[in-house]
């Protein structure tokens, strides 16, 4: 089952990032280059990382050069997770390139590297929810509100596994296609924004 591998390594890159709790900390991979586990485990550290920059700009005592310094970063490592995305769902379009669709199969919604790309993020929102239910520098009455919190990720969690599953089970038996599209971020081109192409400076 890929849901419950990537949710194996999501929590591991989560608690190794935990170890260290440093943005910059270099990325220890343990799996073989060019792994799908490999992918997965690089995939959340990024998002890991990333969630403690998002942490980081939102402290309001910071100074708005520096704040404008990690807002620009962020923005550079938002590229950082759509490319590896995109690299995952090359992972999955050769794996399946040799499966033929059947004649009704049906396209999903999404990827399956984007649905794993949620499936990251759930990871996070959900190790950070526990941390604050157990915060025993916290009231009870916020630690019982985290805990409902929690308890709704968990189930979200197995409802978007488990969809995960049924989705890549269904592209094995050729029930439905992968098509991909490039995300083509537009804001980062500066032929394409419009602030950076008509800047004159």
């Amino acid at each position: 089952m890929i849901s419950k591998l990537a949710n194996t390594i999501f929590n591991k890159a989560i608690s190794d990032y935990h170890q260290y709790n440093k943005i910059d900390q270099p990325i220890n991979n343990p799996y073989a280059a060019e792994s799908l586990s490999h992918l997965l485990y690089l995939k959340n550290y990024i998002d890991t990382a990333q969630w403690h920059m998002e942490d980081v700009v939102r402290n309001p005592e910071i100074d708005s050069a520096e704040g404008l310094s990690w807002k620009r970063r962020i923005d550079a490592q938002n590229q950082i997770r759509t490319d590896m995305v995109e690299f995952i769902d090359g992972y999955f379009l050769n794996l399946y390139q040799n499966i033929s669709p059947l004649k009704n199969a049906t396209i999903n919604t999404e990827s399956i590297a984007w649905a794993i790309d949620r499936l990251s993020i759930l990871a996070l929102k959900i190790y950070h929810m526990q941390e604050e239910a157990e915060r025993l520098t916290a009231s009870v009455e916020h630690r019982a509100q985290c805990q409902n919190k929690l308890d709704i990720l968990l189930a979200q969690r197995n409802d978007l596994s488990l969809s995960i599953d049924e989705f890549v089970a269904d592209i094995e038996a050729g029930k439905k296609y992968m098509k991909v599209y490039k995300q083509m971020k537009m804001y980062n081109d500066p032929t394409l924004n419009p602030i950076l192409y008509n800047n004159t400076k």
